[in-house]
């Protein structure tokens, strides 16, 4: 197998582990004024991706360091293509981020309903719009001879596009009600394992929808076997949700997450950024890959070091695996300036 190959199929990895995973993070932070009553239910449920977030963000680093050293024209031409997308998907993740750190910083209603709402927000934007992008680069955008994208923000809002932001934005979002329901336990959790069965219905049809759209686009058979096997087990995670078997239930839409980003990379092989202009150039493996030194000095490297990040981060995952309720939160400590008064 060549390395421009081997690249390729391990992007599409660290793609899957993001969406897998950070995934569910979205989807507990688009549910937060759903499911949570008052701040302390808002605390329980920040609490269960509070250990592990920001490692579910090393994901998108590693992804977007890989695509820049492994295929510097397809890093190129893709942030210049969608640089305003990109940028306020940017600035969506800072903002969440700072919110989960500020919230519990002052001991008032109106400073946590701030960073609350950053939550919200910094959650269903890159949720809605991973989607759109990855959806346009499937369907081709305009690059001319010369490897330059030289459409407009417009041309990235087509039907095709905003489907794929939608199957993004609710399959997360029952990714992150099974995920509260798996990790609470109480009032949130039974009403997180309704609301998964809900969204999910609605989700299954839309994915359903989104990818055998692609698959007549521009789907092969694995890509039609990944699609096959994602949809069946969506609906298996929703029959287990139904059941009240939550481990099930996220073992199901996880799959289906992952089974299905793979059939986009496998419907895009071995294009990474087709073009929709008939004189244009679309970008390749073979393209807009670095040089073979670079490939090989990368791929040393990624053997080394893949695995202890995988160890590391499945032992965060095992270390913070129990439930957690609204018992199990403190009372929120005073401030300075209160405990003086």
């Amino acid at each position: 197998m060549e390395l421009t190959t081997v690249w390729f199929s391990l992007i599409a990895v660290l793609w899957i582990g993001y969406f897998v995973l950070e995934g569910f993070d979205f989807g507990v932070g688009m549910l937060l004024p759903v499911l949570a009553k008052d701040d302390t239910e808002r605390r329980v449920l920040i609490n269960t991706i509070g250990p592990v977030w920001d490692g579910n963000e090393v994901w998108l680093l590693v992804a977007g360091g890989a695509t820049f050293a492994a295929f510097p024209e397809w890093y190129a031409t893709l942030f210049s293509g969608f640089y305003l997308p990109l940028l306020l998907i940017l600035v969506a993740l800072i903002v969440r981020g700072l919110a989960f750190e500020y919230r519990a910083k002052r001991d008032d209603a109106r400073w946590r309903a701030r960073w609350d709402a950053a939550i919200i927000i910094g959650s269903f934007v890159p949720a809605l719009l991973w989607g759109v992008a990855f959806a346009n680069i499937l369907r081709g955008v305009p690059i001319d001879a010369d490897l330059e994208y030289v459409g407009g923000f417009f041309n990235l809002l087509n039907p095709y596009a905003l489907l794929g932001g939608l199957t993004t934005l609710s399959l997360f979002l029952t990714h992150g009600a099974v995920f509260i329901s798996l990790k609470t336990d109480g009032r949130i959790r039974h009403q997180a394992r309704e609301l998964a069965a809900r969204v999910g219905v609605v989700a299954a049809v839309i994915t359903v929808v989104f990818l055998g759209w692609t698959q007549i686009s521009t789907g092969s058979i694995a890509s039609a076997v990944a699609f096959t096997a994602a949809a069946l087990a969506l609906v298996g995670g929703l029959v287990a949700i139904l059941g009240g078997r939550e481990g099930w239930a996220f073992l199901g839409t996880f799959v289906a997450i992952g089974l299905g980003v793979a059939g986009l990379f496998l419907a895009l092989f071995p294009d990474v950024m087709p073009s929709t202009l008939s004189d244009g150039v679309g970008l390749t493996t073979t393209n807009a890959a670095a040089t073979a030194y670079t490939l090989k000095i990368m791929t040393v490297v990624a053997v080394i070091f893949t695995p202890l990040v995988l160890a590391y981060q499945a032992w965060t995952y095992w270390v913070f695996r129990r439930r957690i309720s609204v018992d199990h939160i403190p009372a929120q400590p005073p401030t300075p300036a209160t405990s003086a008064r």
